[in-house]
């Protein structure tokens, strides 16, 4: 399973809430690309019947099965501190990561 921090809840639940359609969650999900192969992404999206449902409506994420393999066991929080803004995953199964901290193999 993923866990999200507070930060993370309620930064889903603000960007929920002023998301103007109310069929879309926002998508956690991993690509190939990056520095380092993969890359952590996030986007609205409507949900799939296979998604995974992550927290609960509001501050609900969906994630589908093939990015949950890979990301199973992570955290996600949100940072709006000195070193930028945005979502984090801290991913056990990652072996390496890049200094973005968006990237990983």
């Amino acid at each position: 399973m993923i866990k999200l921090t507070e930060r993370a809840i309620q930064k889903v639940t603000e960007l929920s809430r002023s998301h103007t359609s109310e069929n879309e969650r926002l998508r956690l999900f991993v690509s190939e690309g990056g520095c380092s192969g993969r890359e952590y992404g996030i986007k609205f999206d409507a949900p799939k019947e296979q998604d995974i449902r992550v927290g609960s409506v509001p501050a609900e994420v969906i994630v589908d099965p093939a990015s949950m393999e890979l990301l199973s066991g992570s955290t996600v929080d949100f940072d709006d501190g000195l070193h930028g803004t945005g979502f984090s995953v801290t991913n056990p199964n990652a072996k390496e990561t890049c200094g973005c901290g968006r990237s990983f193999s």
